[in-house]
């Protein structure tokens, strides 16, 4: 089969793709062949005839909403097979469910007033039965696919127009009773929780119970094995319920305004849990001022367990989230505790903070991601001999239960691809029509979502009420009581049971794993800076910290950690810096919403220590994606992607713009005002400023182009401030 492109169709209202698509469709001998006895598929090219087919695709590239939605009847004719799929999973960007309901069934399913163009020539009987199956064969797939649309409390007023229109044209069919079902189904259910797993307020609680810092006895007693099973269950739960329209980033990026409070909660709620995770782990090391430094080193290596047992399990959400709160401030800075840490478990930590490098991209979390989607169980390869060991046998394990395992991911990369397609590509083309080249990308990281999601189908677990109660009654640190309590327990250390001459060998023995020969020198510590109303609450607030999209989380429930070193390289050379005094970090965590902060320099002590999750992948595009795309930190074909705060709001509180060779500094200023949900007018209020330094800034003249005088060097850090 081979492949030839054929230009582009125009018609009213619509642009398509055609492609031509030619198939050997028959393969024969001649006479003279068979006539000698040959057979036709052992003879030679010159003694046989071929026969081709060449058949046209089209694909609709834009459209009008009526043109895009009549395709979904045309579009099995086109050879578009895809079409219905990738509509119905991304036309929440462009319009509601009434009014494609609306156009379908009374614009195209109105047999009886059929005089409007496309369909006045279907006055036959056998025209109408053909066009009522097309709709059919979209209704179906439409409740098949995403049957959430219609769930409209109180009125549902979609599905009861879909049961009328059923009654008078499709009357007793299979769908009729399936709308009255999925009706009754909706009408009957209570209004659940999306986040009931792992929402701690006291309305969640037993009566008579109240959050508590947990306990190191209590925590002891779960089995590792046990612990990520559970956070598995709860993190499979949730993300079974990820409606996949809520991550696109037209829709996801809407979050932050007041009227949009409630919007995606299926994604507000992986970001919760997910939070839980990562604060649960900091108050269980954090928590309890009387222990000893063995028993706090005790506790981090039952962490580092308990993330290798979630990896054995493919829970990479759990994964990152404890990965994530090793490396926040509050943990990482207690470096005699990490001294006690035997060296295979320090090992081990490295191997699975390196599935979370934001090298390439965050490819190798990508490429493990995708591999292991469809794979039965985990396919893990420890370059240290003794983790080898342990990980196959616990493997071994779960393959001899013979029950395959899902895949749970981390949402926070699809966020960050979703939100950078849709910062890069155009809702609308030429002619105000709908761009649906770009929900086709869209639908490529959907897709992936959606395979997971039927993945986690196979997870076989059981909840464990014990722990889950413990989980829940779990007080979560602020970022102030985290960086008290690290300082007290690291001041306590200091003065502890640690003789100098055991401090001498600890030292030798952790620098001579961390840095090689070089010596180990604790960064300088400054106190946490307060966070602001309205930002995150737990981000370093260092100008050189790199989050590559548009991953705020200005939500109280988004809370966030910022690990001092890159999930790759807290063993390696170089992890510990004393540069200026502060850590060399790389990978952070933002609220599930996308990967991880990159390089940035943050003071260990000067971020937030709390929990929360300053997730944001390096805002690129799908690996699958052409290279065209405008991507964060790189100019490339007269376009980039630059990230634009506002003064006096937290860093990681920003908002990703496209800008060109073409935009100038009244442009972007109010481009950033409108994502910040400002007034646009008032331009002339503010100034842009890039970030260059901990120290220097770029401020930009009133008319200067931004693309040309931009430092392309740097990270493409913005802030806009008001005038003085």
């Amino acid at each position: 089969t081979t492949f030839q492109d054929g230009g582009e169709e125009v018609e009213d209202g619509a642009v398509y793709n055609v492609t031509l698509k030619k198939v050997q469709i028959q393969q024969a001998a001649n006479k003279g062949a068979r006539w000698l006895g040959g057979e036709g598929d052992q003879l030679p090219p010159e003694h046989t005839v071929r026969q081709y087919e060449t058949s046209k695709i089209r694909a609709i590239k834009a459209g009008t909403l009526e043109k895009l939605v009549e395709n979904l009847l045309t579009a099995f004719g086109d050879a578009d097979f895809s079409y219905i799929s990738i509509f119905l999973a991304t036309y929440r960007a462009f319009a509601s469910p009434k009014a494609v309901l609306e156009l379908l069934l009374d614009r195209f399913g109105n047999l009886e007033a059929s005089s409007h163009g496309e369909v006045a020539n279907l006055n036959s009987l056998e025209s109408e039965m053909v066009l009522r199956v097309e709709i059919a064969s979209v209704l179906r797939a439409w409740l098949d696919q995403c049957s959430e649309d219609f769930r409209e409390p109180p009125d549902y007023m979609c599905l009861l127009k879909l049961l009328d229109y059923l009654k008078n044209n499709m009357p007793n069919s299979d769908m009729e009773s399936r709308v009255q079902n999925l009706l009754k189904q909706f009408q009957n259910q209570e209004v659940e929780a999306v986040d009931g797993f792992c929402s701690t307020s006291s309305s969640d609680l037993v009566d008579g119970e109240e959050l508590e810092i947990s306990n190191p006895e209590e925590f002891s007693c779960f089995q590792d094995h046990v612990v990520a099973e559970q956070l598995t269950y709860m993190d499979v739960m949730l993300f079974r319920r990820v409606v996949p329209y809520h991550c696109l980033g037209s829709i996801w990026s809407q979050r932050d305004k007041k009227e949009n409070k409630n919007l995606a909660p299926t994604v507000r709620a992986t970001i919760t849990q997910f939070n839980a995770v990562t604060k649960c782990v900091i108050s269980t090391i954090l928590g309890t001022r009387e222990l000893k430094i063995q028993q706090r080193a005790k506790i981090i290596e039952k962490w580092i367990h308990i993330a290798h047992e979630c990896r054995i399990l493919k829970n990479f959400s759990s994964l990152r989230a404890i990965i994530s709160a090793l490396q926040s401030n509050s943990i990482y800075r207690l470096k005699t505790t990490w001294m006690c840490v035997s060296k295979d478990i320090l090992l081990m930590y490295e191997e699975l903070s390196e599935i979370f490098s934001d090298h390439d991209n965050y490819l190798t979390s990508r490429e493990l991601l995708m591999k292991e989607a469809t794979s039965k169980f985990a396919n893990l390869d420890s370059s240290e001999k003794e983790n080898q060991k342990k990980s196959q046998k616990r493997l071994q394990l779960q393959k001899n239960k013979g029950v395959m395992q899902g895949t749970v991911p981390y949402l926070g990369t699809f966020l960050t691809d979703l939100i950078m397609l849709d910062t890069a590509l155009q809702d609308y083309v030429e002619g105000g029509l709908i761009n649906f080249e770009k929900r086709r990308r869209e639908f490529e990281v959907i897709a992936q979502i959606k395979l997971l999601q039927s993945s986690c189908n196979s997870y076989c677990l059981i909840p464990d009420q014990k722990f889950i109660q413990w989980f829940r009654r779990q007080r979560h640190l602020t970022e102030e009581e985290s960086y008290k309590l690290s300082r007290e327990a690291e001041a306590a250390a200091d003065t502890n049971i640690l003789s100098p001459k055991s401090q001498k060998s600890m030292v030798k023995r952790i620098s001579t794993l961390f840095l090689g020969t070089d010596v180990f020198t604790p960064p300088k510590e400054q106190p946490p800076k307060s966070s602001p109303v309205g930002g995150s609450s737990g981000e370093s607030t260092d100008s050189a910290s790199v989050s590559s999209c548009e991953f705020n989380h200005s939500e109280t429930e988004d809370v966030c950690v910022t690990p001092v070193s890159s999930p790759e390289d807290p063993l390696k050379k170089g992890s510990i810096s004393s540069d200026k005094g502060s850590g060399s970090s790389k990978g952070s965590e933002s609220s599930q919403g996308s990967g991880a902060s990159k390089g940035s320099t943050s003071d260990p002590g000067s971020g937030s220590d709390s929990g929360s999750i300053s997730t944001r992948d390096s805002g690129l595009v799908p690996s699958s994606a052409p290279r065209l795309l405008p991507v964060y930190n790189r100019q490339s074909g007269g376009s980039c992607i630059i990230r634009v705060s506002m003064d006096g709001l937290h860093a990681s509180v920003y908002k990703s713009i496209l800008i060109t060779n073409q935009d100038r500094i009244p442009d972007v200023t109010q481009r950033a005002l409108l994502k910040h949900n400002l007034e646009p007018d008032a331009v002339e209020d503010y100034e842009l400023v890039q970030v260059i330094s901990e120290d220097k800034e770029l401020v930009f003249p009133r008319d200067a182009n931004v693309f040309y005088g931009m430092n392309s060097h740097v990270n493409f850090d913005f802030i806009l401030r008001k005038k003085a």
